[in-house]
This record gives C-alpha cells, structure tokens and sequence, in this order.
C-alpha cells in the first residue's frame, strides 16, 4: 500500500462536503437538460432530429466525447496504471492501459455487430412470418369469394397473359401486366428495410454509448465523491458539467433517432443523469474507509478508466462522427457540413482546454 494524502496542502473536509453536494445537484442538472434536450424535439422545432442545427449541436458533443476520451480518461488511465504506488512487476512493464484501451475498442466493434446481426435476424424473421399470413389470408379470401381454388386465379392470370402476347407482338409490357406497381413497391421494401436498419443502429449506438458514459462516470464520481480537497474538487464541478451536458446531449440524440418506448426513454436518460451524482455519494459514504491509493483501487480505477476511453474512441469516431459526416445528407450539403465540422473541432477544442484546469 502506497500512503499518500494526495491534497497538496488543501485538506478542509467542511468545504469540500459543501462543494461535493453542490457538484451532485449541478452535475445532475445538467446531464439532465443535456439528455432532454434532444428528447423534447418534438416541441422544440430547431432540436428536431431531421433538422441541420441537431447535426451540427450533435457534433459538437461528439467532438466533446472524443476529447474526454483521448485527452481525459486515456491519460489518467495510463497515469493511474503506471503509479508509483503499483509494483513493478508488472505495471511498469507495459503500457496496460493503451492495450486495454485498444482491445476495448475492438470488443466494442464485436458487440456492435452482433447486436445489430441479432436484431436484423429478429426483424426478418418477424417480417416474414407477418408477410406469410399476409399472403395466406388473401388466398383464402379469393377462393371464397370465388368459390374455386387458389389455383385456378393462378392458370386463370397465365391465360390472361396468354392472350395479351397474341394480342401485342412485341411482347408483354410491364404497366400491361401491372408491373408498374411492383416497382413501386419493391422500392417501398427497400426503403423500410432502409429505415428499419437505422433504426436497429440507432438502438444499439445509444446502448452501447451509455454504457461507455456510465462505466466512466461511475469511477470520475467516486473520485470526487472521497476527495477532501476543496483545491481538486472546485475545477472538477465545472469541468464534469460541461461535459455531462454535451456526453447527455449526443446520448439523448441517440435515444431520440432509436424511437424507444416511453419507458425505456426515461429509464435510459435517468440512469445516465444518476450516475456520476451517484458515484458522487457512493464517495462521500466510503471516503473515511476507502484509500485511492491502494493497488487494488488503482487497478480497478486505470481499467475501468481504460475500458471507457476505448469505447467512447470507438463511438466517437465510428457511430457518432462517421455516421454523420458520411451520410449523404452531409455530404450533399456543403454548408451543413462545413458549420458540422466547425462544431466538431469547436467541441474537441473546448474540452481539450479544460485539461489545464483538471
């Protein structure tokens, strides 16, 4: 075990209680407008998410996402994995939390594609059973108001063709035999297949992306939470609610474009805007116990911290920032896209500065 008090001289546990409360009800206030945000689309014309300003307020959280990730949660998991207060053997070794961060990533990628494989298979497989009883409730309805077996509709059709190729030498056309209509509806199929598919994304990014939020948020507010100097706690509460804010509004937009049931909509934006309030409390409950310097605390600490840097890097880029700025929207409207990744490097930019102060 490694002793430390880790306050530079700026012990005063009166204050930094009032300063740990304060940041619980900001912190939550904030993630709170920031996952709502999003959600109220529907009253709030400009927040709709068909509408260019939800692209471009999106980006600027992803761009803010991505910051925490590289130039936050990564390096404090390198810092933590390789303290001094860890043996030698074998921290000091290897580049842990690069490495956990990295297959954290890749692991995120394995889950996303067989999530979204899983509910693909589950769509079509709805989808046909409904088509199927479809059909069979159309057949059974034209041999009963014909009186005369499916079949014969079908040799009956064949004729039909029959004598409009004798009628027309140069071969049947398609708007002759109805064909028209199956063009129609076959594009009709792709373009549900299309927005079901985006919609199935949409789900799992939102899943996916929460969990990558709360798993660091969860370590950030314990931090806090047995923390006793007021001299770290005071840049840490303006700090973790800008970035609550922007982590709530890229989450909330997710959760908004997934079209989730009422429920799980309040369930998802609660549980992310209890996290870090509640980590907070969890900190203050065991901070007279609990020893962030123990190697134990420390491990747990940097791969937790690891983990999340991985999966944020990949949501960030991937499902976030990829998804968007390769769209065809995007990319068909040049001023969209430009006012998009000036959000994004603005985003990046801004909590990227905060580092001089956390």
């Amino acid at each position: 075990m490694c002793e430390s008090d880790g306050d530079g001289g700026c012990r005063n546990e009166g204050e930094a209680l009032f300063l740990k409360i304060l940041a619980m009800v900001t912190i939550l206030v904030t993630g709170v407008m920031g996952v709502a945000l999003p959600l109220l689309g529907k009253r709030l014309t400009c927040l709709r998410t068909d509408r260019g300003f939800f692209l471009i307020a999106k980006a600027l959280a992803a761009g803010v996402i991505l910051a925490t990730a590289f130039v936050h949660i990564l390096p404090d998991a390198m810092l933590v994995l390789q303290s001094e207060c860890l043996p030698e053997i074998p921290w000091k070794r290897f580049p842990f939390g690069g490495f956990i961060a990295m297959f954290s990533a890749m692991a995120t990628l394995v889950v996303d594609l067989l999530s979204t494989g899983f509910f693909e298979r589950r769509h079509h497989k709805h989808a046909s059973s409904s088509s199927l009883e479809d059909q069979d409730l159309d057949v059974e309805a034209g041999a009963e108001s014909n009186g005369s077996q499916p079949k014969l509709h079908i040799v009956g059709m064949h004729a039909h063709a029959a004598s409009h190729s004798h009628s027309h030498p140069q071969g049947l056309h398609g708007k002759e035999l109805g064909f028209e209509h199956l063009g129609h509806a076959h594009s009709a199929s792709f373009s549900d297949e299309d927005d079901e598919f985006a919609r199935i994304r949409h789900i799992i990014i939102s899943q996916v992306l929460e969990l990558g939020i709360i798993t660091h948020s969860i370590i950030i507010g314990l931090s806090l939470g047995v923390s006793q100097s007021p001299c770290t706690i005071r840049p840490l509460l303006g700090a973790l609610s800008f970035h609550q804010f922007f982590e709530g509004f890229a989450l909330g937009g997710c959760i908004s474009q997934a079209g989730f049931k009422p429920l799980s909509v309040v369930i998802m934006a609660v549980f992310f805007a209890i996290t870090t309030p509640g980590g907070i409390a969890i900190g203050i409950g065991i901070s007279e116990v609990y020893n962030p310097k123990s190697v134990k605390a420390l491990v747990v600490e940097g791969v937790f911290y690891s983990v999340s840097a991985g999966i944020l890097v990949y949501m960030a880029l991937v499902n976030l920032i990829a998804a968007d700025f390769l769209s065809k929207r995007m990319r068909c409207d040049h001023r969209l896209q430009t006012l998009s990744l000036l959000s994004l490097f603005t985003g990046a930019t801004l909590m990227s500065l905060l580092a001089f102060w956390v």
